[in-house]
């Protein structure tokens, strides 16, 4: 099974990061190839400042891995280092209803 998903670092992680999130990320790696991402570009709806977000996704990283994420099991990864989501987003954009996005 291969696992994919992602977190916002729009701020202070708090429990329902941890519980809707990070925990069942946490124990699906073992199930699988995971795939964990830092969706800063998600986050830039939110925090305007780049130093702010490199900040804040600095620290999801850092909070990913004390609460147990493995980094020989699961790859995480920031949105931004993969070109293909702007790519794939404008493309979508120029074909695709704004409704359907």
């Amino acid at each position: 099974m291969r696992i994919l998903s992602g977190i916002q670092p729009s701020g202070a992680l708090h429990l329902g990061n941890y519980f809707g999130m990070m925990r069942p990320a946490i124990e699906l790696q073992e199930q699988g190839e995971a795939f964990y991402f830092i969706a800063d570009y998600h986050a830039l709806t939110t925090v305007r400042d780049p130093a702010a977000l490199r900040e804040h996704s600095r620290n999801v990283a850092l909070d990913f891995l004390a609460c147990g994420l493995d980094p020989a099991r699961a790859r995480l990864f920031r949105q931004s280092d993969v070109p293909e989501v702007t790519e794939l987003a404008w493309i979508l954009s120029t074909v695709t209803p704004m409704g359907l996005l």
